[in-house]
């Protein structure tokens, strides 16, 4: 409760920081609406005992503040929620919703986004990020509209103490409220992973990739029935809370009614045969009658700020979970300007989140400075694993990579991402326009057109840009009104992506063919083997080619052969069929097959 205070607390202050103005003027509407119908209540008495008098500036007086605070009660408040809404949605989009995205971002590894805690706890926050700043404003005015109900009652009390019991009565439906909105905070949380999958099979079913498999096999009503089992599955977890917080509250605001009417009757029967009394009666009536959304607005926003928690939990975790990270990594040290010696794998072991089985198993091997080196291996061998850990997005179980002598996990890992380059076989399709998706490969060129143009060139994809409607000014992707482009297109796009670096000391290109037919993969390899031999001679650079075609990294200087995460060969082409083993075994397969 106290963590969840001070981010309530944060909140409050950053919408006054971004908007004082609005700010102070939503406070104010609040505070003036917190007494606004007690005022009613004691202007129309005023009226009545006014007439009983024949006191006409009585009167008078007593039917303009009735009206002027009834105004107040029915205006200011909506002006107040109004500007509450308009300041709490630019804090979330402006600063709440980026903090959470570089918070997810910010992680050096990617484990996390393999977790199924965390994607439920990140999917809690992303799908309801307003409340956390919220949070702040509903704790003030559920503080507020208690007081709100408090002077009612003090106005209550001034009719007749036995009035007062009414605050008993009033307190139970916030308790039995708050009882039922634990409940629901609870099962929203049980049933975050089956949102989360509901979500997942619905986009599949829009998805154009996925759409085409899905026709072809006839598989939509079972993709469908599997997403409805999801979504009751979700949708019973939350329901059956639900009804049992409507039970809760029922009963709750049953008991209030009763106490209510009980409380006019006793009334009643004091003032009976006392004209002089009715300017309190009519008080009682229309204070009381009130008093049922004073205590609403009361619930409404305590179960708003209690209900808060339900996001504030996995908000607090998640940045907790960042800064713990990057603690963790904190600053290291800068990677050298140039190779000297190379990258040595010493040892090295990795199993993935949530399994027991040995991705990379005891890998040793030293990748030379400024040489080409090739990683082969059938399916699951552990070939994209190990370009993943070169490129810090794991870290080693075990064992230790090391650059020129330095342990990889002690440099800086921003400085040394932005030492490198890569194309990853799960490569991203971004929609955006053809120049924006290759810059992306190196933010710091993206408005170098000619640098744009040259990355195009090499990856071979200058042929088909040059044939779209706008050129590399075209947009990518028919969802924005742009174009669609067929997947070996879209790889093109991510190679020209990973040759925007023009001096790395480490260049990646994990399976960057898989999508293009031979005489396109052909050539790729061939411009790309040119490229590195170009690069290393400035910066030493190691070029790491996964592949699981033999036949297209036969010139590289060092073959890396992985079966079931262990090295198992290592040398040149020539060496390696001279030896007669597992290479040359599947070389030779494969080479029959293509044949």
């Amino acid at each position: 409760m106290i963590a969840d205070l001070a981010v309530r607390r944060e909140s409050f202050l950053r919408c006054w920081r971004h908007s004082p103005g609005l700010t102070l003027l939503s406070l104010c509407c609040i505070a003036l609406n917190s007494v606004s119908f007690a005022v009613v209540g004691l202007g129309l008495r005023a009226v009545v005992d006014g007439s009983i008098r024949a006191d006409f500036s009585a009167i008078v007086v007593g039917a303009a503040g009735a009206a002027a605070a009834y105004t107040i009660d029915l205006v200011v408040g909506q002006i107040g929620f109004e500007l509450r809404t308009h300041v709490v949605g630019r804090v979330t989009l402006t600063e709440v919703q980026p903090e959470v995205m570089r918070a997810t971002m910010g992680v050096d590894t990617i484990e996390h986004l393999e977790r199924s805690d965390y994607l439920d706890r990140i999917g809690v926050v992303r799908a309801e990020v307003w409340r956390v700043v919220d949070s702040g404003w509903a704790a003030i005015e559920a503080f507020v509209f208690v007081v709100r109900l408090g002077a009612a009652l003090a106005v209550l009390a001034t009719v007749s103490p036995l009035l007062l019991g009414l605050l008993v009565v009033a307190v139970v439906p916030l308790l039995l409220e708050w009882h039922g909105g634990r409940r629901m905070r609870d099962a929203e949380a049980a049933a975050a992973e089956d949102r989360r999958l509901e979500r997942h099979l619905l986009a599949l079913a829009i998805d154009p990739g996925a759409g085409k498999e899905l026709r072809v096999a006839g598989a939509a009503d079972r993709l469908l029935r599997r997403q409805r089992q999801a979504w009751e599955s979700a949708a019973t977890t939350v329901v059956r809370a639900r009804l049992v917080a409507s039970l809760w509250s029922a009963l709750g605001w049953s008991i209030f009614a009763l106490g209510f009417i009980g409380g006019l009757v006793l009334l009643v029967r004091q003032t009976a045969g006392s004209p002089a009394a009715g300017g309190d009666l009519v008080l009682a009536i229309t204070v009381g009658a009130q008093l049922r959304f004073a205590v609403e607005q009361a619930v409404e926003r305590s179960i708003d700020a209690g209900g808060a928690a339900l996001v504030l939990a996995p908000y607090r975790w998640l940045r907790e979970y960042h800064a713990g990270t990057a603690a963790r990594g904190g600053p290291g040290l800068a990677p050298p300007a140039r190779l000297t010696d190379g990258i040595v794998l010493d040892d090295v072991s990795f199993t993935y989140p949530g399994t027991d089985r040995l991705a990379v198993d005891r890998l040793s091997a030293r990748l030379p400075a400024g040489a080409i080196v090739a990683v082969v291996g059938e399916y699951g061998s552990g070939k994209s694993t190990l370009v993943k850990l070169l490129a810090k997005l794991y870290r080693p179980d075990s064992g230790a990579v090391r650059v020129d002598g330095t342990d990889l996990a002690d440099l800086d890992t921003a400085a040394w991402r932005a030492a490198m380059s890569a194309a990853f076989q799960d490569f991203g399709r971004y929609r955006t326009t053809v120049a924006e998706g290759v810059g992306l490969g190196d933010p710091a060129g993206m408005d170098s057109a000619e640098r744009i143009r040259a990355a195009i060139r090499t990856a071979g994809a200058e042929e088909f840009v040059d044939r779209l409607p706008q050129g590399t000014d075209t947009m990518l992707s028919t969802q924005f009104g742009g174009v669609e482009l067929s997947e070996g297109q879209w790889q093109k796009v991510a190679l020209a992506r990973a040759c925007m670096r023009a001096q790395p000391l480490l260049f990646v290109l994990d399976e960057p063919t898989a999508s293009l037919d031979a005489p396109s993969e052909r050539a790729i390899f061939e411009a790309y083997m040119t490229r590195a031999r170009a690069i290393r001679g400035g910066t030493g650079a190691i070029t790491v080619v996964v592949s699981h075609r033999f036949s297209t990294v036969a010139g590289a200087d060092l073959i890396l052969v992985l079966e079931a995460g262990r090295l198992v060969e290592s040398g040149t082409h020539a060496s390696l069929l001279a030896r007669a083993g597992r290479y040359a075994a599947l070389y030779d397969l494969q080479a029959k097959a293509y044949a």
